[in-house]
């Protein structure tokens, strides 16, 4: 189960390894936060003439997000519906349950989720890893009312973690990414390379399957439309590996770099 903030999260931040595991027969499933109707559409800022609004943004994003989600092969999709890009102020009791009784309900044994510094400082994305973390604990204590009377303990559960390679590869798309909140501006910080507890060969989804999901969101195309230019090294660097932190195992640990997100529940 991968634990987001917005429509494309899924594809940009997590595609290789959602689409490798449900092809290899693996139940996957996704919980996004917002339907992202406050971005731009094709390039236009909300409030000019070329944006539909945000009510017709949120429903174009929503069939954006359940087309990427059907070309991955995500089995089990639930929108949480709350408003994109204030996320950090929606009530912290009632997304921790909504997020608790969808892993009460499906039972991951394997969660993913935006580390703690949301990537490149975006408050939704720091929101639903502090809110993922949260639900984790709570899905497993039978004290918390999620709506599903049963508990569920996760085994596993992963932030995203990218080394400088993956984050040379947007800027040379992007040039550089950051996020100004309070009149600060917060850039992506990589992952040093020994940090990182595993790493995930995800080659032979990324040429097909993820650039379909990430072309899938057809309303953010001025802005993916980029990434086609890169370099083929910057492609793989992107989408060919995918690595993460392990921020929680009930199942194994150490120093050894793990290959496989299920490595410690396979034995």
């Amino acid at each position: 189960m991968a634990v987001l903030a917005h429509p494309d999260d899924e594809s940009l931040g997590f595609g290789g390894v959602l689409a490798r595991y449900a092809d290899e027969g693996v139940e996957t499933s996704l919980v996004t936060a917002t339907r992202g109707q406050s971005g731009r559409f094709r390039g236009h800022a909300r409030n000019t003439p070329e944006h539909p609004g945000e009510d017709a943004l949120a429903a174009i994003r929503e069939a954006e997000l359940r087309a990427a989600a059907r070309a991955l092969g995500i089995s089990d999709l639930s929108i949480l519906d709350y408003r994109d890009q204030f996320l950090d102020q929606a009530n912290v009791r009632d997304a921790i349950r909504q997020i608790a009784f969808h892993i009460r309900r499906v039972r991951p044994h394997v969660m993913l989720t935006f580390a703690p510094d949301g990537s490149y400082g975006h408050p939704d994305h720091i929101a639903i890893s502090q809110f993922a973390l949260s639900a984790v604990v709570a899905a497993a204590d039978a004290a918390f009312d999620a709506g599903v009377r049963e508990t569920h303990a996760v085994s596993k559960l992963y932030y995203m973690a990218w080394p400088s390679s993956t984050w040379a590869a947007y800027q040379e798309a992007f040039r550089k990414l950051v996020s100004t909140v309070d009149g600060v501006e917060r850039q992506a910080t990589p992952w040093p390379d020994w940090a990182l507890t595993t790493v995930i060969d995800t080659r032979r989804w990324w040429p097909t399957t993820v650039w379909k999901a990430v072309s899938c969101h057809e309303s953010q195309v001025t802005a993916y439309a980029k990434l086609k230019d890169v370099s083929e090294a910057s492609h793989e660097a992107l989408w060919g590996w995918q690595s993460f932190y392990r921020a929680l195992s009930l199942v194994n640990g150490g120093r050894e770099r793990e290959t496989d997100l299920f490595a410690g529940l396979r034995d």
